[in-house]
């Protein structure tokens, strides 16, 4: 235990992660080898917590591979992550792993994207079902946020457009509440801010019984896809831990055999 100096924010920071995680200064000093008397001493800035304190509190509250950064700078100590850009000579074999991941999902739908939703990778199922959005939102660099909700993008062909924009929204709001990011932010001011396009308002609820659907008018079909998001265990990159893989899975058999029909 060091004692507390000028400038140490972390112990408010920290508390706040713990009452996030809904545990007590007590549990968390379990999962972390302390004391509860430390563990309060931190939070109330009479000490001031270690580099290995400060990660170990972190894994244990599940904080962000950034907000981990925040917290080490906080506690007056330098960040342990780095944060390598995307098209540096490092990253090349994941982003080639990540290509051809997407490209083997194929004829479903696959894109990776980053922490603010810019697309870094997609296959031929997103392109197909990107035909008819206006040209402006498929200009480097694209959004999935924005070409999904803006009037003049796929939010006019989704048949359950109300229902999927809040799912979209709250998981945003989600990620809004992990992290503080400014860009994340004003996008999600800009896309909240859309204008709803006509229709849009039927309930998927009926098209699968396992999760909300996003349902979407295509070629004079309509295709029922099930979404799920893939990340990486353990990162010790910021970049590589806001990385995410979406697929989408027919969630019918009528869905599949379209998409088999559509994509050859």
């Amino acid at each position: 235990m060091t004692t507390s100096a000028a400038g140490n924010t972390a112990g408010p920071m920290l508390r706040s992660w713990r009452e996030r995680a809904g545990l007590s200064q007590l549990d968390l000093a379990l999962r972390a080898g302390s004391s509860s008397r430390h563990i309060s001493f931190i939070e109330t800035g009479r000490s001031r917590p270690s580099r290995e304190m400060v990660l170990k509190l972190a894994e244990e509250l599940g904080v962000p591979v950034r907000e981990r950064n925040a917290l080490l700078v906080s506690a007056g100590h330098a960040p342990h992550y780095p944060e390598t850009p995307l098209d540096s000579p490092a990253l090349e074999s994941l982003r080639a792993d990540l290509e051809r991941m997407v490209t083997a999902y194929e004829p479903y739908p696959a894109l990776v994207v980053d922490g603010t939703y810019q697309v870094l990778a997609a296959n031929r199922g997103i392109a197909m079902l990107l035909d008819g959005v206006a040209s402006w939102l498929l200009e480097p660099p694209l959004n999935a946020m924005r070409i999904t909700l803006h009037p003049d993008g796929l939010a006019r062909r989704i048949v359950n457009f109300r229902e999927w924009r809040s799912h979209l929204l709250h998981q945003m709001e989600r990620q809004l509440a992990l992290l503080r990011s400014e860009p994340l932010r004003a996008l999600y001011e800009e896309v909240s801010a859309y204008p709803l396009p006509a229709g849009g308002e039927e309930s998927a609820g009926g098209a699968s019984p396992f999760a909300l659907p996003l349902v979407i008018e295509h070629a004079g079909r309509r295709l029922a896809f099930l979404s799920a998001v893939t990340t990486f265990n353990t990162p010790v990159d910021v970049t590589v831990s806001e990385l995410a893989v979406e697929t989408f899975l027919p969630a019918g058999p009528e869905t599949a055999k379209d998409l088999q029909l559509l994509m050859p």
